[in-house]
């Protein structure tokens, strides 16, 4: 954590400096990617392992979609997919010292998910980024696994790809929660898996299917991860329910 920290307090500053003498908010994407991301990935001892690279195209703006088990996996996605992705995030990350600033600065996406009318405004914005170029990185079970099983997605972010009709890359990660455990201290050095899927046509889906998408996508990620020994997840709980995120036998048992 104090690796971490310093890192941050290092490279914020650097980016700063990079956004003002490159005018591209690209340039500080860059930053984490090849700079911040590896730090944290050694420092917490996870060795990366990443198939499925030739999925990924730098030239086409792209929605890429993931399992979510630990906090660790934001820079292993960065240094996993070789493309200066923008992530989607809470609006109020965006209060946060360092990180918030960063995200802003760096032009990522902040969706407000509070008020309807804010969270469709939102998606409108985003939508209109990634026509114009922009590839974003999500997690639409929009809280990390408590024991590894894939959780009910959201259907937020397949309404954002159903908007602006670019192609869904299913991508799984397995192994992050064990070496960085959600609301854990206790870090062990491990093997981190990554496995990148095929695009999925999103033109293939009507307009306003984003339950057709989301378990389309959903199904590749749970076939991903017992290909990668991980658990998996249940089929017929593809979908959270409105207002809730996950659910992980921890927010079953306090329901």
């Amino acid at each position: 954590m104090l690796v971490t920290a310093v890192a941050t307090a290092v490279f914020f500053p650097l980016t700063v400096v990079v956004a003002l003498v490159t005018l591209n908010p690209g340039a500080t994407v860059w930053v984490a990617r090849r700079l911040w991301s590896p730090v944290l990935i050694w420092i917490g001892g996870a060795r990366v392992v990443v198939t499925g690279q030739e999925n990924v195209d730098p030239k086409r703006p792209t929605i890429y979609v993931s399992n979510h088990q630990s906090t660790l996996d934001i820079p292993i996605h960065f240094v996993a997919v070789p493309v200066n992705f923008r992530y989607v995030a809470k609006h109020q990350l965006k209060y946060v010292p360092l990180i918030g600033w960063y995200l802003w600065m760096a032009g990522h996406i902040f969706v407000n998910r509070g008020k309807r009318e804010n969270a469709i405004a939102s998606l409108d914005e985003a939508a209109r980024k990634i026509r114009a170029g922009t590839s974003v990185f999500l997690y639409p079970e929009g809280t990390r696994s408590d024991d590894g099983r894939v959780l009910p997605f959201k259907k937020g972010p397949f309404a954002l790809a159903l908007k602006a009709r670019v192609p869904v890359v299913p991508i799984t990660v397995e192994g992050s929660g064990t070496v960085m455990p959600k609301n854990s201290w206790n870090i062990k050095p491990g093997h981190v898996y990554v496995k990148i899927g095929k695009p999925i046509d999103t033109t293939a889906f009507a307009e306003n299917d984003r339950v057709g998408l989301a378990r389309a996508v959903r199904d590749v990620i749970i076939a991903q991860s017992l290909e990668l020994g991980g658990k998996g997840g249940d089929p017929e709980k593809a979908l959270a329910a409105a207002g809730v995120e996950g659910d992980s036998p921890s927010r079953r048992n306090a329901s």
